[in-house]
């Protein structure tokens, strides 16, 4: 197809979104900003780090590298409005491929709200997507880190440990024929996250002190809440659901496991008993995209939001995020440089 081909193609895949007046086809889109004011995040995904293709379709590629930079727009309070996004791959990949990327994109954009207004093309070596996401204020104040308050309640919308238990599927050799409907579901969610877009807005609306999305694991990212607000936030284990597809998981696991007489890689923390699992993939699985937020305590949450601990001064064990009170031992989710 060549560069000028594969961009035509793109481009008639991605509507452009009701707020853009410019789209594809000038240097620059330009897009309405009705409050005022532009929020902005980007997330870089690369082949063999992110996504493995011999795991994922390219439109599962295309949703999950949306879904990423769309959900920090919505954990900001903000309504998403518009993507940019910049494409490398191999000269001699399939021309298919790109095109089934784009449709995943277009679609999971749409889901938000979102058009798809411009970016770039490259070949590399490898496939890398780098996804810029534009959002919208609505005339309300961002929704930052910093304002979690002792007496407030945690509350996520959305999924946790969902997308870590179908990575440890797929990396057990699940692909193909999953066991049951729940575990297809999990490894569903690994490749397709479907972030809760509209509780972000909601949650801004509704007073939330400070938000984040799950992108590294749910220890890790409200660690940055922690210590942002210079507070510590407990979250009770009871209140995390790691019973049904989550617990047959890990049971599905433990048993190929057994069978296979292989080392358990799918243990968040080495050594783990088997029954643990679930509440580690819940607390350090990443890449679920829910929304974590703080509240007043007053505050009447809807029924997607659903209460996993409070918000205490940083007495004794310091700034940070505890478990039933007491610190978690091992990571709280993923670094790049650890």
């Amino acid at each position: 197809m060549g560069e000028w081909g594969v961009i035509a193609a793109l481009t008639g895949r991605m509507p452009a979104g009701p707020l853009t007046s410019v789209g594809i086809g000038d240097d620059a889109a330009v897009i309405g900003a009705p409050s005022g004011s532009v929020v902005a995040a980007v997330d870089l995904l690369l082949e063999g780090r992110h996504f493995r293709r011999d795991w994922s379709s390219a439109y599962d590629i295309g949703v999950k590298a949306a879904a990423r930079s769309l959900a920090d727009i919505a954990a900001m309070g903000a309504v998403n409005t518009a993507l940019l996004v910049a494409l490398a791959v191999p000269g001699d990949l399939a021309a298919g491929w790109p095109l089934e990327l784009a449709d995943g994109l277009a679609a999971e954009a749409a889901r938000a709200g979102a058009g798809i207004v411009g970016g770039d093309t490259a070949r590399a070596d490898s496939v890398l997507l780098s996804v810029t996401a534009l959002g919208d204020l609505a005339g309300r104040r961002p929704v930052l880190r910093s304002g979690a308050r002792p007496g407030d309640l945690i509350a996520v919308a959305g999924p946790l440990g969902r997308s870590a238990a179908g990575l440890a599927l797929l990396s057990a050799g699940a692909a193909g024929q999953p066991a049951s409907e729940a575990l297809a579901g999990l490894i569903a969610a690994h490749r397709r996250p479907s972030p809760p877009y509209e509780a972000g807005p909601e949650a801004a609306a509704l007073g939330a002190t400070a938000m984040i999305d799950v992108s590294d694991g749910l220890l890790a990212d409200l660690g940055h809440i922690a210590d942002a607000s210079a507070v510590t936030l407990d979250i009770g284990s009871s209140s995390l659901v790691t019973a049904g597809p989550l617990s047959e998981a890990a049971a599905f696991l433990g048993r190929e496991n057994s069978n296979s007489k292989k080392s358990a890689s799918y243990r968040t923390v080495p050594g783990s008993p088997l029954a643990d699992i679930p509440l580690e993939w819940a607390l350090t699985g990443g890449e679920d995209h829910s929304l974590v937020a703080t509240f007043p305590a007053s505050t009447q949450l809807p029924s997607r939001w659903r209460v996993i601990g409070q918000v205490r001064a940083a007495a004794g064990v310091g700034v940070g995020v505890t478990v039933d009170g007491a610190p978690h031992a091992g990571p709280g989710g993923w670094q790049h440089f650890r």
